[in-house]
């Protein structure tokens, strides 16, 4: 079974403790680095891959919600701490699930199943496929069906040959999953550059006929792929 890496990120010793045993206990996560210090946790970060952050809110040094504008959307979160008001400011950044403490293993649970559905795979880029959650049911798409993928808010809808799912994630996810034949094209739609019918100065005409909006900070970048 794949492990996805996740770290914790806490400046209470108890919290850190009580997070890392609920890890152990989850066989698809693998904890590689916990810390009090939201700076070393950073330090890691450069040099260090992860999928997964356990992030306190409230720490000293820095809070966890620069802590996530400064590391950006390469990585998840599931943010721990002991304040409710901080909820809906979390929600804002790439985050999967909020755990008010007192955690109880059957919350951090269900958390982290949250969190699973979401997780970049990086073998699916060699299957050819993946599997998305939508509409309550979790479906498999296939790379070289899809058309093209449009941000919605807080959801993204994927666009195949045949129909469209409406999941829960970002763009920004969903390009880290996706294979090198899919490029952005706006800061709303990546495609599938083997499905250009023709490439206009401010569209792009898919082989289904479909017109998508080509930003002009993009263009070159899916010239060049074209080519």
């Amino acid at each position: 079974m794949k492990k996805n890496k996740c770290i914790i990120v806490d400046d209470e010793p108890l919290a850190v403790s009580l997070i890392g045993s609920y890890v152990e206990k989850t066989p698809f996560l693998e904890l590689v680095f916990s810390t009090e210090n939201p700076i070393e946790a950073l330090e890691f970060i450069k040099k260090n891959e992860a999928e997964l952050v356990f992030l306190d809110i409230q720490m000293p040094e820095i809070t966890g919600i620069n802590f996530m504008k400064i590391v950006g959307d390469k990585m998840k979160y599931i943010l721990t701490t002991a304040y409710s008001e901080y909820a809906l400011e979390g929600y804002e950044h790439n985050v999967v699930d909020y755990l008010l403490k007192p955690i109880s293993f059957d919350r951090f649970n269900k958390s982290i199943l949250k969190a699973k559905e979401r997780f970049p795979l990086d073998d699916a880029k060699e299957s050819g496929h993946f599997f998305v959650k939508s509409s309550g049911q979790q479906h498999r798409i296939n790379f070289n069906e899809i058309l093209y993928v449009e941000s919605i808010k807080d959801y993204v809808n994927i666009k195949t040959e045949a129909q469209e799912y409406i999941v829960l994630d970002t763009l920004k996810s969903l390009e880290n999953q996706l294979p090198e034949n899919f490029r952005r094209v706006h800061k709303s739609f990546i495609l599938n550059t083997e499905k250009v019918k023709s490439i206009g100065l401010k569209k792009v005409i898919l082989t289904s006929e479909q017109e998508i909006p080509i930003g002009e900070s993009y263009k070159m970048n899916l010239l060049d792929k074209i080519k």
